[in-house]
């Protein structure tokens, strides 16, 4: 049975999206109170059962190729903290990447870290119309309806955007715990970094191991850039993130860290946010 805090749309209008499959989004603590949205991008490695894995192996769609492994999880536990709302794309990022630009070579990759994906070869462009419709504009057009319910609440709502990376990357060891990405917006961002930067033992990256910068983040620059409101993108890296343990000591990392800032009413002012 469903949790009373998490709901989920439903599967009429999604052509690729069968009535035993899972909806294209879930939303997590839907009345949360807190003034700001959370949004996983990655946090499933769910494929449709028509898609039978995209003719991957079950081990591969395990693997960070498939998703943000711990994301979610950490996801919705900030929401629990904060009792904010979340909303967390339903399906494998290898089904279509709800963070790229559909007109993006990567928004459905034929092969990923030496992966070759069978099912996403020599796609038609009606194929990839019909993925759009089922995962992509669902999942975003659900996240701009709740910031528009947000604003309703109080002007300026923050969207604050979960992800998280590979501790190596082919041949390169990333030394960082958690990485910041923001672009033109420091109001969040660069306080996030001072606060981090004083938790003892932590590596921080700004703009690490991926950057911000436009057009890197399709959900940040759609919903919260091109809109002005505040926002921040949070890399974790996956092996601090494996166990329970690992992912109630980030949410607790990450709430004491950004609760001040999301507090400070001048956050949620308009204005010039440019550096």
């Amino acid at each position: 049975m469903r949790s009373v805090a998490e709901s989920s749309a439903s599967h009429s209008h999604y052509p690729l999206i069968a009535a035993g499959d899972p909806p294209p989004y879930s939303e997590f603590n839907p009345t949360g109170r807190a003034p700001f949205l959370l949004v996983c991008d990655h946090a499933s490695n769910v494929f449709p059962a028509g898609m039978a894995r995209l003719g991957l192996t079950e081990d591969a769609t395990r693997r960070h190729i498939a998703w943000d492994i711990g994301a979610g999880d950490l996801t919705r536990a900030l929401a629990r903290l904060f009792d904010a709302p979340a909303l967390l794309a339903g399906y494998s990022r290898l089904v279509i990447d709800c963070n790229r630009a559909l007109t993006d070579p990567s928004s459905i990759l034929a092969a990923s870290d030496g992966e070759v994906i069978p099912g996403n070869r020599r796609l038609t462009s009606i194929e990839r119309e019909l993925r759009a419709r089922s995962f992509f504009e669902p999942y975003h057009v659900a996240i701009a309806l709740k910031l528009d319910e947000l604003r309703r609440r109080r002007a300026g709502p923050a969207l604050i955007s979960v992800h998280s990376f590979t501790p190596v990357m082919g041949s390169e060891q990333r030394p960082w715990h958690v990485g910041v990405l923001w672009d033109r917006d420091p109001r969040i961002a660069l306080p996030l970094l001072e606060r981090l930067r004083q938790v003892q033992g932590l590596v921080v990256g700004d703009n690490l191991p991926y950057s911000g910068r436009h057009p890197a983040d399709y959900t940040i620059a759609r919903h919260a850039e091109s809109a002005r409101l505040p926002h921040v993108c949070l890399e974790i890296r996956q092996d601090e993130l494996e166990s329970a343990a690992g992912v109630a000591r980030w949410a607790g990392i990450l709430v004491e860290a950004l609760a001040p800032i999301l507090a400070e009413p001048a956050l949620h002012r308009s204005g010039s946010v440019g550096v």
